[in-house]
């Protein structure tokens, strides 16, 4: 059984998740890439490889959206035992694309006068 909880922030998506599994099963599943492969596909991620790992607590990639704008993220998956032998799964995909800030920043300071259209 999984149990979640969501909380969101700007770029970031935050996951907790309470699994029966215990440790070493969810680090093979989150860091093995025969099993990781089951549930995130190499396809999705813009290197296999992981960009950082702590053996057997935390592991993170690189992902990049398959359609335009192709923005880029990153999705840390963190691991704990919890009290029933079963594992604290915490899951943090955050938007990193540099490309996103520019956007935003410039939205933000756009003091433009807006678009009207008249009527012929």
């Amino acid at each position: 059984m999984i149990n979640g909880h969501i909380e969101g922030q700007h770029n970031v998506i935050e996951l907790d998740f309470e699994v029966d599994e215990p440790p070493h099963k969810v680090w093979r599943a989150i860091s093995v890439p025969a099993f990781r492969e089951h549930w995130l596909p190499q396809d999705a991620l813009t290197d296999p490889q992981a960009i950082t790992i702590t053996p057997g607590q935390e592991v993170r990639y690189r992902l990049r959206d398959d359609a335009p704008p192709f923005l880029e993220s990153t999705v840390t998956f963190s691991i704990a035992p919890n009290e029933t032998g079963g594992t604290c799964l915490r899951i943090v995909h955050e938007l990193t694309d540099v490309r996103i800030d520019r956007l935003t920043r410039d939205s933000a300071n756009n003091n433009n006068d807006p678009t009207m259209m008249s009527a012929a």
